[in-house]
């Protein structure tokens, strides 16, 4: 009996969890280690920042849904990876003996690299719904006492999406309250231009997101450095495609969201570079499995992956859910390779798509294969995606409380986008 062990119980571990048990069968045994009891929707985070959502509804207990599919769940932090013992050692004091390990983690929150980030300091995060209540706590008392709003993304990010999602939502809120003639909206971002992505844009990206920014009244900077943020004042260096400083902002705010950049949790950056790159994300094939410790794989944020081209300020390249999902099956059925005494060689599917809400409209984008060059690459907009990323949202949910081995994103986004498959 092989025992296999994952780290994370979110939109990469849950999912891993549960393939592995239908991929493996049930004569081995399947341990989840968390640090949290709760299973969150991270994608509905912006909505839970202006209370369109709240924890209850996008969160729900881990336990009771693995123990329904022989899974044994452990909700203590990971302090320490052996993987020359193959064990992990927990804040608790027990050591996990593993066969297979797969790293689920997601990232650290890099919000130390910029002096004044993040919810300790003067800016909202919607990274983790702990962050999102907050923000609404803010939210809440800034409705009150409107003024301007900086939105976006800082150097190092790697994911772009949420930071647009949150302007526009943001937008959409204001107007509601028939205060949006009291807020001006700045979006700064790392990016290039607007629309990149992280991706190099996708289609008409840059086009389309640049038109929208403008119809919604939210001036945009872009090869933005955000060098310190104080209470109310951001400091922005602007550069050109040359990496030159071309302009210093100081801009005021009343609000702001910034997306940090991400790191590899401490637990995984601690054993080093044979498993990891030096900012601490994991070092896998394109089988998902560490090329020292071929019983290590990975999947979601954690792993390491080149930006898909340098920018004049650093971006990262994102791994959105679609990309998660086939990390995911590749590694399950790899995994079964392994303990079958077969040499695994299973890839996944890099391809991304991605529902974008706007509010009350949104944007889809399909990018085949997500690193360019592309097969395909197309975004299109409409209340559609609202609407659908909505509807995703209640499906995604009730599937993983079910315990689900199907492939969500590609059974219900892609049948809403009108696309048989993407293999």
């Amino acid at each position: 009996m092989a025992h296999i062990v994952i780290i994370g119980a979110s939109t990469g571990g849950m999912p891993a969890a549960y393939d592995i048990r239908e991929t493996v069968g049930k004569s081995h045994k399947i341990t989840v280690v968390s640090h949290s009891e709760n299973f969150h929707f991270v994608p509905s985070n912006p909505w839970v920042a202006v209370g369109w959502r709240t924890r209850e509804d996008i969160s729900f207990k881990i336990e009771p849904c693995l123990k329904k599919k022989n899974i044994d769940f452990i909700p203590v932090p990971v302090t320490e990876i052996k993987p020359d013992n193959n064990q992990l050692h927990l804040t608790d004091g027990q050591i996990i003996d593993y066969d297979y390990l797969v790293i689920a983690t997601g990232p650290k929150l890099a919000f130390d690299e910029v002096e004044g980030l993040g919810p300790r300091g003067h800016t909202q995060s919607v990274c983790t719904v702990d962050h999102a209540e907050v923000a609404y706590e803010n939210w809440q008392d800034f409705v009150l006492e409107p003024g301007p709003i900086v939105v976006g993304a800082v150097q190092g990010a790697s994911c772009f999406g949420p930071a647009y999602e949150f302007a526009f939502i943001m937008n959409n809120d204001l107007r509601r309250r028939k205060i949006r003639n009291k807020v001006p909206m700045t979006f700064v971002t790392s990016e290039p231009y607007i629309g990149h992505l992280g991706l190099g844009g996708v289609g008409d990206s840059k086009g389309m997101l640049e038109a929208e920014l403008r119809a919604q009244d939210i001036k945009f900077i872009t090869n933005a450095k955000v060098t310190k943020v104080e209470d109310g004042m951001m400091h922005v260096a602007e550069h050109n495609m040359a990496g030159e400083v071309i302009k210093e902002h100081e801009l005021p705010f009343g609000y702001s969201m910034m997306l940090p950049a991400f790191k590899g949790v401490d637990a995984v950056a601690n054993v080093g570079e044979d498993l990891v790159n030096p900012r601490g994300f994991v070092k896998v094939n394109a089988c998902q499995r560490n090329p020292k410790w071929e019983n290590i794989y990975a999947v979601g944020v954690c792993i390491a992956i080149p930006p898909v081209e340098v920018t004049p300020i650093p971006t990262g390249t994102p791994k959105t859910g679609y990309m998660i999902e086939s990390m995911v099956c590749a590694t399950a059925h790899n995994i079964a390779d392994a303990i079958n005494g077969k040499e695994g060689q299973h890839e996944g599917t890099w391809n991304a798509i991605c529902l974008a809400d706007m509010g009350d409209t949104g944007v889809a984008f399909v990018a085949m294969p997500q690193i360019p060059p592309r097969n395909v690459a197309w975004m299109k907009k409409g209340k559609w995606v609202h609407l659908a990323k909505v509807a995703f949202e209640k499906y995604f949910i009730k599937k993983m409380k079910k315990g689900t081995t199907e492939n969500l994103y590609e059974k219900y986004i892609l049948k809403a986008l009108g696309i048989e498959k993407l293999h």
